[in-house]
């Protein structure tokens, strides 16, 4: 977000071109995006929008907690991934449920217990905090239950058309199947059976769950081969000049073999630089900081976005971009990915590798400039 120096009212000029804005306006939503406004000169076209907050989203308030999410309906453009945000209270649930996709996870704050079983029976059960990533393969049946001091995570799903409100959930499983099939099939009495809800339950209050040992249930068939949980700000970052990365994919944590992901932070002044991704679309969550994305569509193509946290950036394959920190904080986002394995192409190391005198000539700057450049990748730079 711009600082107070920066948040004079904005207007649609430059260089003597444009005009004053007399209104009727939306004044904070131009001074949040001061490169919608106005523009750099380097855009041109029609580039479709990249860009949604989660404050924009519909908000589900429930009994327990509350959810919004950024799908393809929201964001037309983000047709692989899909997201959502959600808080629950302590010791309410996300009821047992499933989903035709998988689940990838980042715990934004707090902390919260998951728990699983896989088609073998195995079970998997651990708790997780602000930082920590977990993975569900589709189908796998879970919940999640908050702690002692509540949790708010982002989901994402590996479907941009996937909607959190349509899951399959064990409360509206059961309350759509006659009890008498109930009780035939858990060998259950119809007077046991007599509360038991007439419709979903999504999340809901309950009471923090006893320590982790005293929950565990001991499966015969086991514990699940691949832990379903990562503590990515474990990891060490790869230090840079302008900042620093952490990347997580099926290298790392085997288990998520649909989704991977870097958690970058990028200095005051600093620039995820150059660069574009060789096999899939990116989604992105802005966790704190201000800056600008600005995107290259080919074909004379380009135009910029801002971003500050809670909101979602979208860029679709073999799209060159940079995302530049504009304020005095660390700008921190996640880069999400649908596919096993990290990888992207970085526009500096691209010319580097190649005889100098082929990038020379293509951008008629000389020789030297090219040689000069690092060889090794540079994901973020001053």
């Amino acid at each position: 977000m711009p600082d107070r120096t920066q948040r004079q009212i904005p207007q649609p000029q430059r260089d003597g071109q444009g005009g004053v804005d007399t209104g009727p306006r939306n004044v904070e939503l131009d001074i949040q995006n001061p490169d919608l406004l106005t523009p750099p000169v380097t855009d041109h076209g029609t580039v479709p929008n990249m860009k949604f907050s989660f404050s924009m989203a519909h908000t589900r308030i429930e009994e327990g907690g509350w959810t919004r999410e950024v799908t393809q309906r929201e964001l037309p453009i983000a047709t692989t991934l899909a997201g959502v945000d959600m808080h629950l209270n302590p010791g309410a649930y996300r009821e047992l449920h499933w989903h035709k996709e998988a689940e990838w996870a980042y715990v934004l704050e707090g902390s919260c217990r998951i728990g699983a079983v896989d088609q073998e029976g195995r079970n998997f059960l651990d708790d997780v905090r602000r930082g920590d990533l977990w993975f569900f393969p589709k189908g796998i049946p879970h919940y999640i239950q908050a702690l002692e001091e509540g949790v708010e995570f982002l989901l994402v799903f590996d479907d941009g058309a996937f909607s959190e409100n349509s899951t399959f959930m064990a409360s509206d499983f059961f309350a759509r199947t006659p009890k008498s099939v109930l009780a035939k099939n858990f060998g259950w009495s119809m007077e046991q059976m007599a509360n038991m809800p007439e419709k979903e339950k999504y999340i809901f209050k309950g009471q923090v769950p006893p320590s982790l040992e005293s929950d565990r249930v001991v499966s015969p068939t086991g514990d699940v081969p691949r832990t379903f949980k990562h503590a990515m700000l474990s990891e060490a970052p790869i230090e840079f000049d302008g900042g620093r990365v952490r990347i997580v994919d099926s290298t790392s944590f085997t288990a998520a073999d649909t989704i991977c992901a870097a958690l970058v932070e990028v200095d005051p002044g600093g620039l995820r630089e150059l660069h574009w991704h060789p096999t899939d679309d990116e989604w992105q969550y802005y966790i704190s900081g201000f800056g600008r994305m600005g995107v290259f569509a080919s074909s004379g193509l380009a135009r910029t976005f801002n971003f500050q946290a809670g909101d979602v950036g979208y860029v679709p394959f073999a799209y060159g971009h940079y995302i530049e920190n504009l304020g005095k904080e660390p700008l921190v986002f996640l880069e999400m990915f649908r596919n096993p394995r990290f990888e992207d192409i970085s526009a500096t190391q691209w010319m580097a590798n190649l005889p100098p005198q082929v990038s020379a000539d293509t951008l008629n700057v000389p020789r030297s400039m090219i040689e000069a450049l690092p060889k090794q990748k540079h994901s973020v730079v001053r």
